[in-house]
């Protein structure tokens, strides 16, 4: 499982880059030859996702080592340090792009060759289909945090290549404002998702609990275990590919201390079997005299 997963985020991750690279090409020729804001806005935006796919690349062959004697846990919270890079990068960018776009209205500018970008714009929404569907392949396989947040970008960027493609259209009839007010929307549109990416990577590094749906069917299968009176301090957190699952199990105090142990085997064992991805449970084992659990109940 852990080589497959392995395999699919780096296939995913270099196939990216290849496509962001070619999309890059295109429109840069597509913004020299016209002079479109809108097109360089287009143009901001391919770059930062290759620069943002790299990043991924290269942080995920880190953050897919195992545990060693330095990181006892792990090296996946690396995914989440990039995240909050590429969204102080992107934001720069765009705001850049949106003092682009003012100026442009201020100060505004013939396009040339509108059509040849409307030829690009439709090259590129082709190209990010085709990333997303991939992307789309190995979420389903992986779950992998970083791949999935690449794969809600280049969502958006198809709606971005739409919105390019509509203002280069406008131009064409010579709507001038056009132009300069899709550069604009491009900037808040990366501001946007900036506030996302940041976000998602804070609440990883600050140990956000998994989802309430994950917690009540791990509690849910840890008392499903005939000898368990009950759970209790349940904590759970994600570091890259790994949930990290903690909990003690009520087991009655005459038990033996090896049927007890067996018990609790048995329980990670259910718990890592019904989970998507690779987890890792510790659980704790709490002596509960049966008579006190029988009056708690009654």
């Amino acid at each position: 499982m852990a080589q497959n997963y392995d395999a699919l985020v780096r296939f995913s991750s270099i196939f990216t880059i290849v496509m962001a690279g070619v999309m890059i090409a295109a429109k840069a020729w597509a913004w020299l030859s016209s002079g479109s804001a809108a097109m360089l806005g287009s143009l901001t935006d391919s770059m930062l996702d290759v620069t943002a796919s790299l990043m991924s690349f290269f942080v995920l062959s880190y953050a897919l080592r195992p545990a060693d004697d330095d990181h006892r846990f792990g090296h996946g919270k690396a995914e989440a340090l990039a995240g909050l890079g590429q969204a102080a990068f992107i934001s720069g960018s765009a705001c850049l792009l949106a003092f682009h776009g003012v100026e442009r209205l201020f100060n505004p500018v013939d396009i040339n060759q509108s059509l040849l970008g409307v030829w690009v714009s439709l090259f590129a929404i082709m190209c990010t289909l085709l990333v997303v569907v991939v992307q789309h392949q190995v979420v389903k396989r992986t779950q992998s945090l970083a791949i999935k947040a690449d794969s809600m970008h280049y969502k958006g960027d198809i709606l971005l290549n739409i919105a390019v493609l509509i203002a280069m259209m406008l131009s064409h009839y010579h709507i001038g404002w056009a132009d300069p007010v899709f550069a604009i929307g491009v900037a808040i549109y990366l501001l946007y998702n900036c506030w996302g990416i940041a976000r998602e990577s804070a609440d990883h590094l600050m140990d956000k609990e998994l989802p309430e749906s994950e917690k009540a069917d791990i509690i849910a299968i840890a008392n499903s275990h005939a000898a368990v009176y009950g759970v209790h301090n349940l904590r759970t957190r994600q570091s890259g590919k790994v949930k990290f699952v903690q909990l003690h199990l009520e087991l009655d105090d005459d038990m033996p201390l090896m049927e007890a142990h067996q018990i609790a085997d048995e329980i990670v064992a259910r718990i890592q079997a019904n989970s998507e991805g690779e987890i890792d449970v510790l659980v704790h084992q709490d002596p509960v005299s049966l008579s006190v659990t029988d009056s708690a109940n009654s």
